[in-house]
């Protein structure tokens, strides 16, 4: 093989979902980039496949990546993997791609399993368009700001989430989608506990107050309905005016910005504030 950088899609799950293309390449590469070289280590046993491997990942990856561009530029192969799915996706492969293609080194993708399309395929939502918007941010503000411009998003959104932050992140949705938005849970997906439910923003929210989320998630979200768009209500408006304010907004300042993007007064806005 020359020397090329290999994306090369692993199982989110089930192993046999492993293309006999992809394990073909693993075997010839001179040496793999990983993003966890247990896990890797696991799938190449499974294959029985001996291969080097560098560990790679956003902690590493300005160090490593310059590492492994030159061991490429010097006549080496290398595939880097994620621990699941398709490297590149919200994942530090992101980075590697950008180098080599910068240097002029060819990269090829060996496709594999996506979390996200998948999610999406058996959502049941429209997948005519949509955006996929990956995890939340842990800090309040900066996830509220990326909340904030969904707000009027049109196509399916995709989002992932760790199961001890899934209410909270559901009860986000429903401040800035309203509680009737429909959306799709799956988790696990081709694992043995595989699951795919099918709610309103509401309706989720009743559900996992009893039931304690376990495994990873992507929720599938409806974007926003054309008759939403004609029917915004004034507790939307005064939601939007609660949202500018936990930016650090004063109440007036909030409900003067939130009268500019809605059909409703200051006034009005700043009353149902005091409410």
């Amino acid at each position: 093989m020359m020397s090329v950088l290999y994306v090369v899609g692993t199982p989110i799950g089930n192993l046999q979902d492993f293309s006999p293309r992809a394990v073909k390449t693993l075997r010839e590469v001179d040496f793999i980039a990983a993003e966890d070289t247990r896990v890797t280590q696991k799938l190449l046993n499974h294959f029985e496949i001996k291969k080097s491997m560098v560990s790679y990942h956003e902690h590493n990856l300005r160090e490593r990546g310059e590492m492994i561009l030159s061991r490429i530029l010097a006549g080496e192969s290398c595939a880097v993997v994620s621990d699941a799915g398709m490297p590149c996706i919200s994942d530090p492969g992101e980075d590697l791609v950008k180098l080599c293609a910068d240097a002029g080194v060819p990269v090829r993708v060996v496709p594999g399993p996506s979390a996200a399309v998948s999610a999406l395929a058996i959502s049941g939502l429209t997948t005519t368009r949509f955006t996929f918007e990956g995890f939340l941010s842990t800090t309040r503000k900066n996830r509220l700001e990326h909340l904030e411009s969904l707000r009027e998003e049109k196509r399916t959104m995709i989002f992932y989430e760790a199961p001890h932050k899934l209410p909270a992140t559901l009860e986000d949705l429903k401040t800035f989608f309203g509680g009737e938005r429909r959306l799709s849970i799956a988790r696990e997906l081709t694992k043995i506990y595989e699951e795919v439910r099918r709610f309103t923003l509401d309706e989720a929210i009743s559900f996992y107050e009893t039931q304690k989320p376990k495994g990873e998630f992507v929720l599938v979200v409806e974007g926003k309905p054309k008759e939403e768009e004609e029917k915004l209500t004034l507790e939307q408006a005064v939601e939007f005016a609660r949202s500018l304010m936990t930016q650090g907004a004063k109440a007036t300042e909030a409900a003067k910005n939130a009268a500019k993007e809605t059909p409703f007064s200051k006034a009005e806005i700043y009353k149902k504030l005091l409410d």
